[in-house]
């Protein structure tokens, strides 16, 4: 994301997808060289409530509700939709949710200390051609106005403070997220042209003036100048380019993994690059890429957008079944807290829901969701008396140490205006890139809370060798489906396209992974996109 001439790189867009409630499971866990007793609360997704759509083990319907437009789905595509539909002039809409909250993968916990990210924690400045987003972002006064030359003047403190990045490298801190090597080496001189061919992506555009990497996705080139860097890895891509700096692998393998979970050694090139160029940095004179960010991360935009769910919204209710029948959508529904079932009659549907929850309300769909690709995430944020740092370069919003196994911490207190904390807390990441994910999905979940415990020391330890005895409670939240992460094929590839096509004009599907990029704004589009299509008859490409 960052040019030749800067280096640092901000973690961007992660987790779309089903959201994560707190089921908080405490115990205590003693340690002879701690002065308090450490504990650790785990917490995931309702995958027992979630399971039971594959038994269909539920109770006959016994009422019905009837309703123009039902929403599935109560992250930010279907908050996105529910905003959509009032601006539309429609009110009269239901919102259904698995869990017990809104907000998806935008979600947030909270300790004493301060609020922290269940999901995605930033917002990167959106291209100034993003009309719809920066309206959204003027309306809840993240953006306080423009300029004369027409830039928008962001709130300042809800912009990252510096400083934003720093890297564990070679033993100590050091600014920037691009490890520095001596002037003139050949690592310097690889990585110096890797970002000059980002930015050469970052400008091209096809003979119609699409650019070839955009956002929201689908006004992305469909060239196949473009669409053909979706055939291959990022890793194969690389070496086609002659690059063989070690540093620079680990690098981009980094950010890959960052922000689709996958490393460079699964993860489709287009999408590796578009890691990069996607994002112009045209919102700000300066070419500013700092992030929008809250001590609860991306909870706050979803905040913003429960407004239009505010009594529309039924919680802890699961759909576990959709159909046609005499030119009426009918889902059946069950009742969490009731234990009871019934049937709501609509118009329209909308499914904000991922396509490994859609295969098991639709006949038919398996064929195409196997090649929709979900990385599982872990998150753990800790409470610690002091990270008794080596203060070469200070706490930042965003830390990451080199060649660990995770993705670095961010600092959730970061934002406060009192910087003078009694304690520090920390959101550590953790993508679990693999060749076979259902695997490494199902291993997951028999893996007992002292195993992720010591994986995140041990990971932590590297640049914290106190960070077992410095921390006084751990929460471990475990995604099993963290995100889309988007393989080689699958950008411009059938089975995309299928799971997008609505059935009978009456059930219409929209979710970030049917853009093949889990990021806010690509939620945030399809959710304005969906309902624009049912009342315009637009296409959704549009």
């Amino acid at each position: 994301m960052k040019n030749g001439e800067n280096y640092n790189n901000s973690r961007r867009g992660f987790l779309k997808g089903i959201a994560a409630s707190l089921l908080i499971l405490p115990f205590l866990n003693s340690c002879k060289e701690q002065a308090v007793r450490l504990i650790i609360r785990f917490s995931g997704t309702n995958h027992i409530l979630g399971h039971k759509l594959r038994v269909k083990n539920f109770p006959k319907p016994t009422r019905q509700i009837t309703i123009p437009y039902l929403i599935v789905g109560g992250g930010i595509t279907g908050l996105s939709a529910a905003r959509q539909l009032q601006k539309r002039g429609v009110s009269d809409y239901l919102l259904l949710e698995l869990e017990d909250h809104l907000g998806g993968n935008s979600s947030n916990g909270e300790n004493q200390y301060s609020k922290f990210p269940l999901g995605a924690h930033y917002l990167p400045l959106p291209n100034i051609e993003d009309k719809e987003l920066l309206q959204f972002l003027e309306e809840e006064r993240i953006i306080i106005g423009f300029d004369q030359e027409g830039f928008p003047r962001f709130d300042e403190t809800q912009l990252a403070f510096a400083p934003e990045e720093r890297l564990f490298y070679k033993n100590s801190w050091q600014e920037g997220l691009v490890p520095k090597t001596m002037h003139g080496s050949r690592e310097e001189q690889e990585i110096e042209l890797f970002f000059s061919k980002m930015e050469t992506f970052r400008k091209a555009k096809d003979s119609l003036g699409h650019y070839y990497f955009d956002i929201p996705l689908v006004q992305s080139s469909k060239d196949g100048n473009a669409t053909q860097f979706d055939q291959y890895t990022m890793k194969e891509w690389m070496d086609s380019e002659g690059f063989t700096s070690k540093l620079l692998f680990e690098y981009v393998d980094y950010c890959c993994r960052d922000d689709f979970g996958l490393g460079i050694n699964y993860v489709s090139a287009w999408a590796g690059i578009h890691y990069f160029a996607g994002r112009k940095q045209n919102s700000s004179k300066q070419k500013n890429e700092t992030v929008l960010t809250w001590p609860e991360g991306n909870a706050r935009l979803a905040h913003y957008l429960k407004k239009y769910a505010e009594g529309k919204s039924l919680k802890n209710h699961l759909v576990y079944e959709v159909i046609v029948k005499e030119g009426k959508a009918i889902a059946k529904v069950f009742d969490n807290n009731q234990k009871t079932s019934f049937e709501i009659i609509a118009d329209t549907i909308i499914m904000a829901t991922p396509q490994f929850v859609n295969q098991y309300l639709f006949e038919n769909r398996k064929d195409f969701t196997k090649d929709f690709h979900y990385t599982p995430w872990l998150l753990a944020t800790l409470v610690v008396s002091d990270l008794n740092d080596n203060m070469s370069f200070p706490l930042c919003w965003d830390n990451v140490i080199h060649g660990s196994k995770g993705l670095g911490y961010v600092y959730d207190q970061h934002q406060n205006v009192e910087q003078i904390q009694s304690k520090k807390v920390i959101t550590y990441y953790y993508s679990f890139s693999s060749a076979d994910l259902g695997k490494t999905r199902r291993e997951l979940y028999k893996m007992p809370k002292e195993h992720w415990e010591q994986l995140v020391f041990a990971d932590l330890s590297t640049a914290h060798p106190d960070i077992q005895k410095v921390t006084e409670s751990i929460d471990i939240h475990l995604l099993g489906h963290g995100m889309i992460s988007p393989v080689p094929g699958f950008i411009f590839g059938e089975s995309k396209q299928k799971a997008s096509e609505n059935i009978a004009n009456k059930v219409f599907f929209a979710h970030s992974d049917l853009s093949g990029i889990s990021i806010f704004e690509e939620a945030f589009h399809q959710g304005i996109s969906i309902v624009n299509h049912i009342i315009d008859g637009t296409s959704v490409d549009s």
